[in-house]
């Protein structure tokens, strides 16, 4: 299955303690990349996380977030910021001495301060933990690649497609290809005649003629490039139709620096403007193939 490297998903799991949110986001990448947004006091499941995501996501740049929320009272707690209470309560006395003012320190007073009450970690089972935010990983992924498959039926559509139009252009250059030979030895008579014509070219002798032909039509000879050229364009069709359960994305890049190194060089072989015109046509096909490729996983 062709799949793209553009999708996002999300995922959540609860396992009555705690609920996990995951989204996911991802996009075309060379290779493959993953950055995991974790809460601090989770961090520890960070490996577990992207062990989940690789598991389903080959190439491509993916940026995963993760958002717990508590279900139970004892997985959370609050600490008194002690140290910075005791600064407080300090410096109010300080103020009492150095203004003579006066009034009380209440409870209410200290507790308005910043920071005097921190939320802190409770114990947490990491290993509970860790199953549930896998279990959420572990479905974002699979709505991600629900979307990136999707994404990736479309761009194999289109890549079939062209790669059927320069099936057929393939054709077409080897049928003009076929007499450009012949073609080139009557041209070569003709000038031959034009110069006997005008006095030269007297040393030219059908054999000779014969001789220029042959070494045309070898150089000129692109019947390997069209084998090679069919081959690649079978090779992507078969990809294109199949079911591979397996990421083809640097396959299709390479095989398609094959088919424009075979194109290229029957451009320079074939020496006649209706080749070379199907050629180019030819090549900007591959070029939007090559384009559509750097979006497959």
């Amino acid at each position: 299955m062709i799949r793209s490297m553009t999708g996002f998903g999300r995922g959540e799991k609860s396992d009555g303690i705690r609920t996990a949110q995951v989204e996911i986001r991802s996009v075309n990448h060379r290779y493959g990349e993953i950055s995991v947004k974790l809460p601090r006091r989770y961090a520890f499941a960070e490996d577990a996380v992207r062990r989940m995501a690789k598991a389903g996501i080959a190439r491509g740049k993916a940026d995963i977030s993760v958002s717990l929320f508590s279900e139970a009272d004892e997985d959370a707690a609050v600490a008194v910021n002690t140290p910075l209470v005791k600064q407080y309560f300090k410096g109010l006395r300080d103020l009492q001495k150095s203004y003579d003012v006066t009034g009380d320190i209440t409870l209410e007073l200290l507790a308005g301060m910043s920071d005097v009450f921190m939320p802190t970690a409770a114990h947490v089972d990491e290993e509970a933990a860790i199953a549930v935010i896998s279990a959420a990983v572990g479905a974002a992924v699979e709505s991600l690649n629900e979307m990136r498959c999707a994404e990736g039926s479309k761009l194999a559509a289109d890549i079939a497609a062209r790669g059927a139009a320069i099936e057929k252009a393939t054709y077409i250059v080897e049928e003009k290809s076929r007499g450009l030979p012949e073609a080139y030895a009557e041209k070569l008579k003709l000038r031959i005649a034009e110069l006997l014509g005008k006095g030269g070219g007297a040393d030219l002798t059908e054999d000779r003629i014969a001789l220029e032909a042959a070494v045309f039509a070898d150089k000129s000879d692109i019947t390997e490039e069209i084998v090679r050229l069919r081959s690649h364009i079978a090779q992507l069709q078969k990809f294109m139709d199949g079911d591979v359960d397996e990421p083809l994305g640097k396959k299709l890049d390479f095989l398609v620096q094959e088919m424009n190194r075979e194109a290229n060089t029957i451009g320079s072989k074939a020496n006649d403007i209706e080749v070379t015109r199907t050629m180019l046509e030819i090549k900007s096909e591959v070029e939007k193939i090559r384009e559509q490729v750097q979006n497959i996983e």
